[in-house]
């Protein structure tokens, strides 16, 4: 989930508003410019005047190129961690989660070609493919120890990372968005997307019960 939605990102001055826009306008630029000519066929100059900045800027959002790529918004799992930790106390970790991720995930349908582009250039490119895999991984970490410290509620993942029911959890709800992704990209006629999303985790919630013929 590397795709996130400036509007799940709402809040804060006019600023920061502004810099996440500057950080997308970017991000999206050097996504269709790889799925254009390639990834490593672009440069940060070609980046920068896509979206109307300087090369100076460009380097004020990323430390490199491929981070361009690869980290589209670097403010997203920070966003998620802390919904996860400030949601109503009568939330379950799930329905924390959950709703965490459909904020970011508000106006998927309106990104859903960035999106697809997005994975055709990582896929394109190996070792942008790597990275992508290891920006997730650390992205569903993050989310395990906010789990952890929520239902902690004393601040501490514990010494031994945040356990076994925080990764699981984490790792589910980031398969649980990926299969509400692929399902709505294959039947978009039939639903909005936050809608089979919101269907899908129902069916975590109650335990994915077998479906009834």
């Amino acid at each position: 989930m590397q795709l996130m939605s400036e509007k799940g990102a709402a809040g804060g001055g006019l600023r920061e508003r502004k810099k996440r826009a500057t950080r997308a306008a970017l991000a999206e630029a050097a996504v269709r410019l790889a799925a254009e000519h390639g990834a490593e066929k672009v440069t940060v100059e070609a980046i920068s005047a896509a979206a109307g900045v300087s090369v100076r800027t460009f380097f004020n959002y990323f430390d490199s190129r491929d981070d361009a790529f690869v980290v589209i918004d670097a403010d997203a799992g920070a966003r998620m961690r802390r919904a996860v930790l400030e949601a109503p106390a009568e939330h379950s970790p799930l329905a924390a989660l959950r709703e965490a991720m459909a904020a970011e995930l508000a106006e998927a349908e309106q990104q859903h070609e960035l999106w697809r582009l997005h994975a055709e250039v990582l896929h394109a490119s190996p070792h942008l493919l790597a990275r992508g895999v290891g920006a997730h991984m650390a992205a569903e970490a993050d989310l395990a120890d906010a789990i952890a410290l929520r239902l902690r509620g004393d601040g501490d993942t514990g010494g031994d990372g945040p356990g076994l029911y925080p990764r699981l959890l984490a790792a589910v709800a980031g398969a649980a968005v990926r299969t509400s992704m692929d399902h709505w990209s294959a039947h978009q006629e039939e639903a909005a997307f936050l809608d089979v999303f919101h269907e899908v985790f129902t069916l975590l919630a109650a335990g994915l019960p077998a479906p009834t013929a």
